[in-house]
C-alpha cells in the first residue's frame, strides 16, 4: 500500500472496493489526490464499528464502511463514490429533507423510522434508526455528510408481535375476568334448570352404577310406578324389572359400562303390583350410567289391539277366499259329474247304440281329463303338486313354445320371441313350465281381443326383486316376460289377478285357475311371477326361476308306441292303499293287466309281507298319504332293505312330496288311468307290449 492511500489502512472490504475503482473519469478523481479533510473523515467512517456513510462533496458521493455494507444488498458492488441520490434513488424523497435539515445545521436523530425501499435489496418496508451531520472545512464550508445507520426492522417488527400477543394477552384476561365473574352465576342457573328438568320431567330418569344399583330417581319414579326415591336407592334393578327381563337389563348396563349406549324396552313391576313397559336409552359417563325411561305400556296395548284387529281381518279374508275357492271348486266339479253322471245313465240302456256308447265313453273320458287338470290347477295354486324337477334350457323351451302359440293366439296374433342365444338352464318340472307359459299366452290373446304382439322375452343372470313384499335375493334367476299389447289391467284389480277362480272374463270364458297355476308353479319352484300394466297399452308378465348349471340332459323315457298298454305275465305286484274303494279298484285293474296282485292296507301290513326278502314281490305300488308310515317313508324303508325291488308311488295330493319331491321313487299322478298304470309298470319290469285293454 501507498502512503497516498494508507488513510484506506483497516477498511476491510469497504477499502478494497474504493482501491479497485476506477477513478480516472470521477469528479473525485484519484484517491492521492484527495484532500486531507476528506482522506480523515473517510478514514474515520472506513474504521468505525458503527454503520455509517459518508457523503462528500456537492454532490454528495457516497461511502460506506464494512458495517454498513449489509444494508445495501446487490448494491454494494457498484454503490462506492457513486452520488447519493443514485444509491438510495428509491429512498431520495424520504432523505432529501433531513439532508437539507443537517445542511441548515439543524441535525436531529431518527429512532425507528420507517423507509419504503426497492426490493432488490429486501424487504420493501423497513425500519431504520440514524442521525445526519454536515462536516466542514477549514473555512466553515459544507464539504460532506456524517450519516450513522442501523436498520431496525427485525427489532420492530417483533416489538410489534410481542405488543399485540401482550394486547391478546390483555383481552383474553379481560374475557377471564368476565367469565369468572359471572361463571358462578352461570353455574347456579345451570344447576336450577337441571334440577328443574329432574324434578318436573314426565319421563323417568335414573342414575345407577355399572354394578345396577340405583344412586339415584327423579320424582317421575313416584307419579309414574309408585316408588318413592328412598324406596329404590340402593338397590339393583332387577328387584323391580320383570324376570323374564333380567337378563336383557343386565345386558344393557353392562354395555353402557363397556362405553355403549344402550336401548332396551323391559317391564317393571308398579307398586299396585301391575305391570309397566319401559323404553330406556341409557349413557355412561366417569363410573355411573344415566338413563331416560318413557312408559309405552299404552302404546303397546294400543299396538296389540291393532294387531288383534288385523289378525281377525286376515282371518275374514281367508274365510273369504276359501268360501270363493270351495264355491268355484263346487260349481265346476258339478259341471263335470253332471256330464259324467248324464253319460253313465246312458250307458246302463242295453239297447244303447255302439256309436252313441262311444261318444258317452269318450265325454266321462274327457271330463275326467278336464276334472284332473282343474285338481292339478288348484294344488299348484297351493303349491301341494308334486313336481317333477329337471333340469333344461328355457330359451331352446321358449323358442318352442313360440312356434306352436300360433295354434293357440291365432292367426292375428303376431307373437316375437327374443331369446338370447347363450343357453339358461333352471331346474323346474317342464310340463308345469310349459303349462304356465300357455296358461299367460292365453291371458294375453284374451287381453288383446284376439289380434295384436304377444312378445315372449328371456333374461338371464337377473336378481329377484322385491314382489308383493316378499324378499328379493341377489341370486340369478332366468327371468321369462310376456308382453301384450292388450287392456292393460285396472290398478285396483292387480292384486286380486293370482286369487284362484278370480276372472274378469265373461261368464264361460275363463275358470280363474290359470294365473293361478302359473303363481303356484313358481313360488314352488323357488322363484315368483310379477306383473306391470297400464291400461289401454298392455300388461307384462314376468316369471323368475332360480338359475342352475348345465347338467347332462336325459332324454323322456316314452311308453310303447301305437297307444298299446303292455300286459303283464303274472308278476306279483303288492298295492298298498288305505283307502278300500281305490285299494279294491287297483287290484282290479292290475289283474285285467295281467298281473297278480296282493292288497295291503297300510305300510306296516306291507313291510311285514314283504319280510326280509320281497316274498317273491316284483313290484311295491304305494298311496303317499296313508296314517301311521306314509307312502315315501315306506320307499325309503324298502331302498334300505331290498334295494333291487321296484316302488311307484301314487299320489293326488301330498305335502311332503310338494315340499321335499320324490326322492327319486317313480310318482303315479291320480287320477291315473290303466294304460297310465301300465306304461310305468312297462318300463320299471321291462315287459315287451303284448296287447292292450
Amino acid at each position: 500500500m501507498s502512503d497516498a492511500t494508507a488513510f484506506l489502512a483497516g477498511g476491510g472490504e469497504a477499502a478494497r472496493l474504493i482501491r479497485e475503482r476506477d477513478w480516472s473519469a470521477h469528479p473525485l478523481g484519484h484517491p492521492e489526490t484527495w484532500p486531507q479533510a476528506f482522506k480523515t473523515a473517510l478514514s474515520l467512517v472506513l474504521n468505525s464499528p458503527e454503520s455509517m456513510i459518508l457523503a462528500w462533496g456537492p454532490d454528495l458521493h457516497f461511502f460506506f464502511n464494512d458495517t454498513y455494507s449489509r444494508l445495501l444488498g446487490p448494491r454494494v458492488a457498484w454503490a462506492t463514490g457513486e452520488r447519493f441520490d443514485r444509491v438510495w434513488a428509491d429512498a431520495w424523497d424520504q432523505a432529501k429533507p433531513i439532508i437539507e435539515d443537517a445542511f441548515a445545521g439543524r441535525s436531529h436523530r431518527f429512532e425507528d423510522l420507517p423507509w419504503k425501499l426497492d426490493t432488490d435489496r429486501g424487504a420493501a418496508q423497513t425500519w431504520f434508526s440514524f442521525s445526519y451531520s454536515r462536516v466542514l472545512d477549514a473555512a466553515g464550508r459544507i464539504a460532506g455528510l456524517f450519516i450513522f445507520a442501523d436498520e431496525t426492522t427485525q427489532r420492530v417488527l417483533t416489538d410489534a408481535a410481542l405488543k399485540d400477543s401482550q394486547e391478546s394477552l390483555e383481552r383474553a384476561l379481560g374475557e377471564v375476568r368476565s367469565l369468572n365473574a359471572t361463571l358462578e352465576q352461570r353455574v347456579e342457573e345451570r344447576t336450577n334448570e337441571r334440577d328443574l328438568m329432574w324434578d318436573t320431567a314426565p319421563d323417568l330418569m335414573l342414575i345407577i352404577n355399572f354394578e345396577g344399583i340405583f344412586q339415584r330417581v327423579n320424582p317421575a319414579w313416584t307419579r309414574l310406578l309408585g316408588y318413592e326415591p328412598h324406596e329404590l336407592v340402593g338397590h339393583h334393578v332387577n328387584e323391580f324389572v320383570l324376570v323374564e327381563d333380567h337378563v336383557e337389563t343386565v345386558g344393557a348396563y353392562t354395555e353402557a359400562a363397556e362405553g355403549g349406549m344402550p336401548h332396551i324396552v323391559n317391564r317393571y313391576r308398579h307398586k299396585d303390583g301391575s305391570t309397566r313397559w319401559i323404553s330406556w336409552t341409557a349413557a355412561p359417563a366417569g363410573t355411573l350410567t344415566y338413563a331416560t325411561g318413557r312408559d309405552i305400556t299404552e302404546a303397546r296395548e294400543r299396538q296389540a289391539e291393532l294387531e288383534q284387529a288385523q289378525e281377525a281381518l286376515r282371518q275374514s279374508q281367508k274365510l273369504e277366499a276359501v268360501g270363493q275357492l270351495t264355491g268355484g271348486v263346487a260349481h265346476d266339479f258339478n259341471n263335470l259329474l253332471t256330464i259324467i253322471r248324464s253319460s253313465v245313465d246312458f250307458l246302463r240302456r242295453p239297447d244303447l247304440p255302439e256309436v252313441r256308447k262311444d261318444r258317452y265313453l269318450n265325454a266321462v273320458s274327457d271330463t275326467v281329463e278336464r276334472a284332473a287338470k282343474l285338481t292339478g290347477q288348484l294344488l299348484a295354486f297351493a303349491r301341494r303338486q308334486a313336481l317333477k324337477p329337471e333340469v333344461f334350457d328355457v330359451g331352446e323351451r321358449m323358442r318352442g313354445i313360440a312356434e306352436m302359440l300360433d295354434t293357440v293366439t291365432g292367426a292375428r296374433v303376431h307373437v316375437v320371441a327374443e331369446v338370447p342365444d347363450a343357453p339358461c338352464f333352471v331346474r323346474a318340472d317342464l310340463s308345469q313350465f310349459e303349462t304356465a307359459l300357455i296358461n299367460m299366452a292365453v291371458n294375453a290373446r284374451d287381453a288383446m281381443d284376439g289380434e295384436g304382439t304377444l312378445t315372449l322375452r328371456l333374461g338371464c343372470r337377473t336378481a329377484l326383486p322385491v314382489i308383493r313384499g316378499h324378499a328379493g335375493s341377489r341370486k340369478a334367476f332366468a327371468t321369462v316376460s310376456l308382453v301384450d299389447t292388450g287392456s292393460g289391467i285396472p290398478p285396483d284389480l292387480l292384486s286380486r289377478i293370482f286369487e284362484p277362480f278370480f276372472t274378469t272374463k265373461e261368464v264361460g270364458k275363463g275358470t280363474g285357475l290359470g294365473l293361478s297355476q302359473v303363481f303356484g308353479f313358481a313360488k314352488q319352484s323357488g322363484g315368483d311371477i310379477d306383473v306391470a300394466s297400464t291400461v289401454g297399452e298392455g300388461t307384462t308378465f314376468t316369471l323368475y326361476l332360480p338359475e342352475v348349471e348345465q347338467e347332462e340332459v336325459q332324454d323322456r323315457v316314452r311308453g310303447p308306441d301305437g297307444g298299446q298298454t303292455p300286459l303283464g305275465t303274472g308278476q306279483r305286484i303288492l298295492v298298498v292303499e288305505d283307502n278300500i274303494g281305490v285299494g279294491q279298484f287297483a287290484t282290479q285293474i292290475l289283474e285285467d293287466l295281467g298281473y297278480r296282485p296282493t292288497w295291503a292296507a297300510n305300510a306296516e301290513e306291507a313291510l311285514d309281507r314283504l319280510g326280509g326278502n320281497g316274498a317273491g314281490f316284483n313290484l311295491v305300488f304305494t298311496d303317499v298319504v296313508m296314517p301311521g308310515m306314509g307312502g315315501v317313508e315306506l320307499a325309503k324303508a324298502l331302498q334300505r332293505r331290498l334295494p333291487h325291488l321296484p316302488v311307484v308311488l301314487a299320489s293326488g295330493y301330498s305335502h311332503v312330496l310338494a315340499q321335499e319331491g320324490t326322492h327319486g321313487f317313480e310318482l303315479l299322478q291320480k287320477p291315473y288311468s290303466a294304460v297310465q298304470l301300465g306304461d310305468i309298470l312297462h318300463r320299471l319290469l321291462g315287459l315287451q307290449a303284448r296287447g292292450s285293454v
